[in-house]
């Protein structure tokens, strides 16, 4: 049985420490508020030998994706960390190591994308990068932070997947708040991550191979972007049985999608990230008043979890999605979106209404979700949905 520490740690400290605890050969990273100490952690941990990996420091963030593909190309284990303008900076890259099926496994403090210029949590460089090919899993809490980091390498390098993976925490709210973590010994962990063989290592002379090829007109692009798309439907299954492996190692239960009060619930909101602390608190003061008020939290993004979203919302009176980001121009957030596509195909219509939220870090209060609440109980109970899509908590002058 593994050993376990409790330790007072922010987010970031304990991201750093699964890295280190997973035993990457080459970390190539830059540093950016607030994913730095994640970083300037993993950076003490090689110079007091804490760790045998190859840190390499770079210009850019652009500039560390690329030492990242070209060491996971050759064959290393390779972790990396950014947020923000950095993420947005690795845009081009990112697209290359899902292309190429590199199991590249990188933390993302999310935050707020500028104009104008903000360093606090949101979702919208995140949401910026839904398409690229990688797995990518939320945390609520620093601990989910360190499990997902550490489940993130086994499903990225899986025979199955071999697909670069996101583990991502709320920037300054799970990054930098001091949070209550059980750590997993050395020898566990890296027994769970295992050792990584690949399969087409750039450097083996013995069976020389082609990274990163031509495929023009005629060529087979066409079939290498199905084959990705194979790779993260492969994921769907392989999340839940490496997650399945991690509970029983650690005790933690882990689900694509995890739910408070769903048994009865007739309304209940969806939520990915840190705001599922505040959504529960407020749905259990409201189930003593006697609403039956539920919360779904999404945990893995991509894949998305079509049909256990569908599962667990079906038959309820009204649902509420509440998006830390915005989707200009389309009807509501990318959650609230992709929620109400998995409802589609039930045969009873779920009225379905998308709010977007604590942008640039603004304050979710307790009253703001009470009056999400409220909204749904009034539609469950015969009244018309809001008109159109809600900017929960902004002024209404903005």
């Amino acid at each position: 049985m593994p050993t376990h520490k409790t330790l007072a740690a922010t987010g970031n400290a304990v991201v750093a420490e699964a890295m280190r605890q997973c035993k990457p050969d080459v970390m190539a990273a830059y540093p950016i508020t607030p994913q730095t100490t994640i970083v300037e952690e993993f950076a003490a941990f090689v110079a007091k030998g804490k760790t045998h990996c190859e840190y390499v420091t770079v210009e850019s963030e652009h500039s560390a994706m690329s030492a990242c593909i070209g060491a996971a190309a050759a064959g290393a284990r390779v972790m990396t960390a950014t947020s923000s303008q950095g993420l947005a900076l690795m845009w081009e890259e990112l697209h290359i190591a899902s292309g190429m099926r590199l199991p590249i496994v990188m933390a993302n403090a999310n935050r707020a994308l500028s104009a104008p210029i903000n360093i606090h949590c949101d979702h919208s460089d995140i949401m910026g990068a839904r398409d690229t090919g990688w797995v990518t899993y939320f945390a609520e809490t620093a601990q989910e932070a360190y499990d997902n980091t550490i489940m993130a390498v086994r499903v990225a390098e899986h025979p199955d997947v071999m697909l670069p993976a996101m583990s991502t925490l709320d920037g300054f709210i799970t990054t930098h708040s001091i949070d209550r973590v059980s750590v997993m010994d050395d020898e566990t962990v890296a027994a769970f991550a295992g050792e990584y063989v690949p399969k087409s290592a750039l450097l083996d002379t013995d069976a020389p191979v082609l990274h990163g090829a031509f495929a023009g007109l005629g060529g087979p692009f066409f079939e290498f972007k199905k084959q990705q798309r194979v790779a993260m439907e492969n994921a769907r299954q392989v999340i839940k049985d490496v997650g399945a492996e991690y509970s029983a190692l650690s005790g933690r239960p882990f689900d694509v999608v995890e739910t408070w009060g769903m048994e009865d619930a007739e309304i209940a909101i969806v939520v990915l990230g840190s705001t599922a602390g505040n959504v529960r608190h407020v749905a259990r003061d409201l189930r003593a008043k006697g609403l039956k008020a539920g919360v779904v939290k999404v945990r893995v993004w991509r894949p998305f979890p079509y049909a256990e979203l569908a599962a667990v919302l079906k038959g309820l009176k009204a649902v509420a999605v509440l998006d830390r980001a915005e989707s200009f121009g389309a009807e509501g957030g990318p959650l609230f979106l992709e929620t109400r596509g998995a409802l589609y195909d039930l045969e009873t219509r779920v009225p379905v209404v998308g709010y977007i939220y604590g942008l640039g870090g603004a304050d979710v209060k307790l009253e703001l979700i009470e009056r999400v609440y409220q909204d749904l109980s009034d539609i469950a109970a015969g009244s018309a949905a809001p008109a159109g899509l809600v900017y929960l908590g902004a002024r209404e002058e903005a």
